[in-house]
């Protein structure tokens, strides 16, 4: 495994993130695809003897199930001050008022209950899961620096928005003195690339770690356009991030692959690290071979020549990914 800091920060990641929605009870909100504990921990104790030290979770993932399995986990096979914790905040937990968005009561609720689930003091990473239109963004972003005096996380991140939407919250944190946000967790993979036209240079410009969430892009980068999994059978929100020219990218990645005789999920994830802007790819796993694979790629580099093959059949997208 090779470590990289976040960002501009001097905490150290593996250069592999491993996505915990996956594991969750499937019965508790809206993945039925997810592993129960007895499937899950096995996984994440097979990312921890490969070298991956680096865990995002979120509060709304499997209604709370996914950081409480991932908490137990890492307790049981890892020291705390071993591993990075991250976990997010925004989508909705209860019904009723306050029971999603940005606002500080909702913010300063949330972080001790994730807390809780995980059985942790802190969380090394706390992101806003989406960014919240229905409060100021000076609320969200003092409630986050408080958070962070409190003890109650090392750093915080951001993830899916408009490139402006991220811009006015850092210049918002740096002049009221609030701390600012180190990572961007955005949608990014051969088949989705609208991140690169404004959201990896300004993440560059202001030295802003990048962990794409769905870098296989929800697995058609890692088998036959044609061919689908119980996940994509029931992936509504996955159904509306890609389009039939896809295809093509899905068989380049295929013949890179080929002729490189390694899984296709190898060069997709290669095709991300590849790319300097990139510090962890988050990558989800419900076999050991995904471990396996997202492992691999971080040996795996490619020519300049095949990264010009994997990037030319690109179709551009409407932007998608925010909701």
């Amino acid at each position: 495994m090779r470590y990289t800091r976040l960002g501009a920060t001097g905490l150290e990641v593996s250069a592999i993130c491993l996505g915990c929605m996956s594991f969750g009870v499937p019965e508790r909100g809206a993945h039925p695809w997810s592993l129960d504990e007895e499937r899950s921990r096995p996984l994440i104790r097979r990312a921890l003897e490969a070298g991956i030290t680096f865990f995002d979770t979120a509060n709304v993932y499997s209604d709370g199930t996914s950081e409480e399995i991932t908490g137990r986990a890492l307790a049981d096979f890892a020291r705390r001050e071993d591993v990075v914790i991250a976990t997010k905040v925004h989508g909705r937990m209860r019904p009723g008022p306050n029971g999603a968005g940005l606002s500080r009561k909702a913010i300063l609720s949330e972080i001790d209950n994730s807390l809780r689930r995980l059985g942790t003091d802190y969380v090394d990473l706390y992101q806003i899961h989406r960014f919240d239109p229905h409060t100021p963004i000076e609320e969200t972003l003092e409630a986050l620096h408080d958070v962070v005096k409190a003890g109650k996380a090392r750093y915080i991140g951001a993830s899916s928005m408009h490139a402006w939407q991220f811009a006015k919250a850092l210049f918002v944190a740096e002049r009221n003195g609030w701390t600012r946000f180190v990572s961007m967790q955005n949608h990014h993979n051969l088949i989705y690339r609208e991140e690169e036209r404004e959201m990896l240079p300004l993440a560059a410009d202001q030295g802003v770690g990048v962990i794409p969430w769905s870098p296989l892009a929800r697995g058609r980068l890692t088998r036959d356009w044609d061919e689908s999994t119980a996940r994509s059978a029931t992936d509504e929100f996955g159904a509306t991030l890609y389009q039939p020219a896809d295809r093509a990218v899905v068989e380049r990645v295929a013949a890179v692959a080929a002729e490189r005789e390694v899984p296709p999920a190898r060069v997709a994830l290669a095709w991300l690290l590849a790319d300097p802007r990139i510090t962890a790819p988050i990558v989800g796993a419900t076999a050991a071979r995904h471990v396996e694979d997202a492992v691999g790629a971080v040996e795996l580099t490619l020519t300049e020549a095949e990264i010009e093959r994997l990037n030319e059949p690109y179709v551009p997208h409407a932007v998608a990914g925010f909701r």
